[in-house]
C-alpha cells in the first residue's frame, strides 16, 4: 500500500474536478484523474499535477456505468491500495428553460439522474472498502444551490442535486464512523462548461445579474469549490452529513 494519500476526483478534465485535483496534488497527494469522453483535457490536467512532484492515474470512466465504476476501483487498489477522498464531481444537465415544462422528457431526467445521483453512488460504494481502511477518510459530493433555490440549468438539474443532498445524507450515516460524506452546493461557477451551455451573451446577462444580487457581489470560481473540498474532505474531521453553501452570498441576497 502507498503511503501517500490518494484523491479520486470525477470529472477532473476541467472547472471544478480540474481546480480540485489539482489542489490536492498541491498538497503532494496522488490523484486519480476521470474523464468519460476526450482524453486530452484530462491529460492536459494530469500533466500539471505530475509536474507538482505527484504520481498520477488516468481513467476514463462513464460514473454511470457500474462496471466502469468498479474498474476504477480496482485501478486504484492495483496502482495504490488506498483511497482517502472522493471527490464525486462527475455531473451533467440538460440547458431548458423554467418555464418550458415540454422541453424536458423523462428520458432528460434518467440521463441526468444517471450522472448526477446514481454514478456518484455508484462510485461511492465501489470505493467504500478502500475509504474505509484509512479511518477519516472523506467522500465530497459536488450539489448546487440550484437544489435549494428551484434556480440552474434545468428542473431535472435541480431535482438530481436534491437527491444528491439527500443521498449525502444517508451514505454519512451509512459509512460511519470510518468515513465522513459531506456535499458543496456552489452557487454560479465561472466554468466553460456553463458559458458554452448558456451562450456567451446569456452567460454574461447571468453574471451580471448574480453580481448585482449576491450579498459578496460576486461568482464562485473552481478554485473556490476545490478549496471547500479541501476542507470538508480533509480538515473537517467532525462534520458529516453536511452540505455547505458556497454560493457567494446569493441566498441571503443584498441587504
Amino acid at each position: 500500500m502507498s503511503t501517500s494519500k490518494v484523491c479520486v476526483v470525477t470529472g477532473s478534465s476541467s472547472g471544478i474536478g480540474a481546480a480540485t485535483a489539482r489542489l490536492f496534488a498541491s498538497k503532494g497527494w496522488n490523484v486519480v484523474i476521470n474523464y468519460s469522453r476526450t482524453a486530452a483535457p484530462a491529460e492536459a490536467v494530469a500533466q500539471a499535477c505530475r509536474a507538482l512532484g505527484v504520481q498520477v492515474l488516468l481513467v476514463k470512466c462513464n460514473v454511470a456505468n457500474d462496471g466502469d465504476c468498479r474498474r476504477l476501483a480496482a485501478e486504484v487498489e492495483a496502482c495504490w491500495g488506498r483511497v482517502d477522498v472522493l471527490v464525486n464531481n462527475a455531473g451533467t444537465t440538460r440547458f431548458v428553460g423554467l418555464k418550458d415544462l415540454d422541453g424536458l422528457s423523462g428520458v432528460d431526467f434518467h440521463n441526468i439522474y444517471d450522472v448526477n445521483v446514481i454514478g456518484a453512488y455508484q462510485m461511492t460504494r465501489a470505493l467504500a472498502h478502500l475509504l474505509k481502511r484509512n479511518p477519516g477518510a472523506g467522500i465530497v459530493n459536488i450539489s448546487s444551490v440550484a437544489s435549494m433555490m428551484g434556480i440552474g440549468s434545468s428542473i431535472a438539474y435541480m431535482a438530481s442535486k436534491g437527491a444528491l443532498n439527500a443521498m449525502t445524507v444517508g451514505l454519512a450515516r451509512s459509512l460511519g464512523p470510518e468515513v465522513r460524506v459531506n456535499a458543496i452546493a456552489p452557487g454560479l461557477v465561472d466554468t466553460p462548461w456553463l458559458r458554452e451551455g448558456h451562450g456567451a451573451a446569456r452567460y454574461a446577462a447571468m453574471v451580471d445579474n448574480y453580481k448585482a444580487h449576491a450579498a459578496l457581489a460576486d461568482v464562485v470560481s473552481p478554485e473556490d469549490v476545490a478549496t471547500a473540498a479541501w476542507f470538508l474532505g480533509v480538515d473537517a474531521s467532525k462534520t458529516t452529513g453536511e452540505v455547505l453553501l458556497l454560493d457567494a452570498g446569493l441566498r441571503i441576497t443584498k441587504a
